[in-house]
């Protein structure tokens, strides 16, 4: 979704045209699987981080265009929100010492990035929601500068005909319910984003493994468990995401209609599956014709652009998304994984991007895959677990039924995390330090969302009010966060 947008506005015959420019992209998609026209030399992986930015007080502070301008690095852009910024990372293998190089080089990169930030008063904080965003933060201002935020915010806002409304309740008993007339609460929803190339041939399988392996992920991974001061899910950015960018009035809901933050509703065999799926069931949000004519292109022997193909797939928020790319002049597949938070730390970061990594390589080179004995209501089921209670989920797996996340993860994950990493060609004593997190937080119950509800809780038991807890549990946060210690380590408040 990364294409600016000329205009904010669009006429019946642009979307007319568009739908029709749409299906001519799936045909010459379709001809490129057919004679294998894309490129594969080695498998590479790439990860993009969502950041929040906060003032001395670690309140959101809405200057990402200064903060962007001080930093100046290519690599760090704008996100939907003013107080948001991203990271891209370089994409790279994952054989031999590479990840810790990368774990030398994000922190390096990050470092002096706070170190510029710092200058204007502004600090870096990787998290999946910032507990300290309040209503009143999206109170004037919040929206960063770019005519593809606000045509998109228009066009949601749009097709939904009726404001955004939240609602979302905790499994300890608090209850958020709000309405919003923009985007706004879907900017608080900070993530990682974790990607790699597949052969055609293959994609399919990296696809649904990656769909088995979300509820543990988000299990492991949890990180984001308040949000305008009440306790919800573990993982509340999963809820307040779909709801915050839910086109559907409650009649559309009612008939079935299909979310445009997506889960998916069947296990698939072929990436087409899934672009042909975005054209038959959801309408254009940001109807943008391109030029190009991608028959000519295919038929010249260059890779074709697909624009809007590409630009309708970027309105359409799976949370294992299809990505088509041209890097060089040369075409690629890649699944995105956009199931985790933001942090807690850099190594921490890594060590839930090594885990799904082998893993995922392992469930997708197996013989009899467990997608084939698990039904895909299933797999949703374990998401949704592991998004509302993190850590504590209770998750089903073929052959164990249903089990604790972390039990799941120790007896069966781990070994096929390690397994997959050795394929990788990833060095053993890296894969040992890495993985040797995901078991820690396993042993110790204790993962992002876990720390910072023990917190709040242990600093309110002390008499703090819930917005005091929150504040005081963020700068322990950002202390530990800039220490680079695994949270699984991070030390608790005496209550």
């Amino acid at each position: 979704m990364g294409r600016d947008i000329e205009s904010a506005t669009y006429t019946r015959e642009q979307r007319q045209r568009y739908r029709e420019k749409v299906k001519i992209c799936l045909d010459v998609f379709e001809r490129m699987l057919a004679t294998g026209s894309f490129a594969f030399d080695e498998p590479m992986t790439g990860m993009e981080i969502e950041l929040n930015l906060v003032d001395a007080n670690f309140c959101p502070t809405m200057d990402n265009a200064e903060v962007l301008a001080a930093i100046a690095n290519p690599e760090y852009q704008t996100e939907l929100a003013r107080f948001n910024i991203e990271f891209n990372v370089t994409p790279r293998p994952l054989s031999g010492q590479s990840v810790v190089e990368l774990e030398r080089d994000l922190r390096a990169s990050l470092n002096e990035a706070e170190r510029r930030c710092a200058q204007l008063g502004t600090h870096i904080i990787m998290i999946g929601i910032l507990p300290t965003i309040m209503p009143d933060t999206f109170d004037g201002d919040w929206m960063s500068a770019n005519a593809r935020y606000v045509a998109l915010n228009d066009a949601v806002l749009a097709a939904r005909g009726e404001d955004i409304h939240l609602d979302i309740t905790g499994p300890s008993g608090e209850h958020l319910v709000r309405y919003a007339d923009s985007l706004a609460p879907e900017s608080a929803c900070t993530s990682m984003q974790l990607h790699v190339q597949v052969m055609p041939n293959a994609f399919a399988g990296y696809w649904n493994a990656a769909q088995l392996l979300a509820g543990p992920q988000l299990a492991l991974g949890a990180n984001s468990p308040y949000f305008m001061g009440h306790e919800l899910w573990a993982e509340t950015r999963i809820a307040l995401f779909t709801q915050a960018a839910d086109t559907r009035p409650v009649e559309l809901k009612n008939q079935g209609v299909r979310p445009r933050v997506f889960f998916g509703d069947r296990w698939i065999t072929s990436i087409f599956d899934l672009f042909e799926e975005n054209a038959r069931y959801f309408p254009a949000l940001l109807p943008e014709i391109d030029d190009e004519d991608p028959q000519v292109a295919f038929h010249a022997g260059r890779a074709p652009k697909l624009a809007e193909m590409r630009l309708h797939n970027g309105t359409i928020y799976r949370w294992n998304r299809p990505i088509y790319d041209i890097v060089d002049g040369r075409p690629h597949l890649r699944v995105e994984n956009r199931v985790l938070p933001a942090g807690p730390t850099i190594v921490d970061t890594l060590a839930n991007a090594a885990f799904y990594y082998g893993a995922l390589r392992a469930l997708a080179g197996e013989d009899r895959p467990v997608w084939t004995r698990m039904a895909f209501a299933t797999a949703e089921e374990n998401f949704n677990s592991g998004a509302r209670h993190g850590i504590d989920a209770t998750l089903f797996w073929p052959g164990r039924g249903e089990i604790p996340a972390s039990e799941l993860v120790l007896r069966d994950l781990l070994p096929l995390a390690h397994a997959g990493l050795a394929e990788w060609g990833m060095d053993a004593d890296v894969r040992e330090r890495f993985l040797g997190i995901i078991e820690g937080r396993c042993l110790t119950g204790q993962n992002g969302a876990e720390w910072q509800v023990r917190t709040v809780r242990a600093l309110e038991g002390r008499g703090l009010s819930r917005s005091d807890a929150l504040h005081q549990m963020l700068a322990r946060y950002t202390e530990n966060m800039h220490d680079n210690e695994p949270v699984h380590t991070w030390e608790l408040p005496k209550a």
